[in-house]
């Protein structure tokens, strides 16, 4: 009994004297790659060129700041409950007085740190951040051979200081931007 149509009956006569010389099989292969030498290259020369990437692309997680340089993270907990793989720990702190410059509301996160080796990168975390403090941007996570430089803390993960750095936190911001435009553009 035959369950499926996709079996082939298999030629075992003796083969002829040119086929055991196999010289028609290398001038066919020689053909497919002579085929080849002029068609458009697929691959690019990565350093210098990259590749557009895809607009629903999810790399690297960002902690994200306002305008005045303060961390938006509330330490509210919703990324990590959203978390489906549990990757994401903090512990939450109170403000000081005199740390009003650093921090946007009375509640901030103290510890704040991904396991990217147990991050699926799905952005449920991106949408349940009510303060848009986290956001996953358009960079790779790199290799490495320790466990523990996968595990991302603030240090990593907050963008840079809009006074000490603003052509950095430009570029974040105009990343930011970037992705939702696209998005808006492709919902509608």
């Amino acid at each position: 009994m035959q369950l499926t149509n996709k079996a082939k009956a298999v030629n075992r006569s003796p083969l002829t004297l040119m086929e055991r010389l196999y010289f028609p099989a290398i001038l066919k292969g020689m053909g497919i790659t002579f085929s080849h030498i002029f068609k458009k290259k697929v691959t690019i020369n990565y350093p210098e060129v990259t590749r557009p990437f895809s607009p629903v692309f999810r790399g690297l997680h960002v902690l994200n700041r306002d305008a005045e340089g303060r961390e938006n993270c509330t330490a509210c907990g919703l990324c990590a409950v959203a978390c489906p793989a549990e990757a994401i720990t903090m512990d939450a702190a109170e403000r000081l007085p005199g740390e009003e410059h650093l921090y946007r509301e009375e509640k901030y996160a103290a510890k704040y740190e991904i396991n990217m080796l147990r991050c699926i990168f799905c952005g449920l975390c991106e949408e349940a951040c009510p303060k848009d403090a986290i956001y996953l941007s358009e960079t790779f996570a790199p290799s490495n051979y320790s466990r523990k430089s996968f595990i991302y803390g603030k240090d990593n993960l907050v963008i840079p200081h809009p006074q000490n750095d603003p052509e950095g936190f430009a570029r974040a911001k105009g990343l930011i931007q970037e992705r939702k435009e696209k998005t808006k553009q492709q919902t509608a």
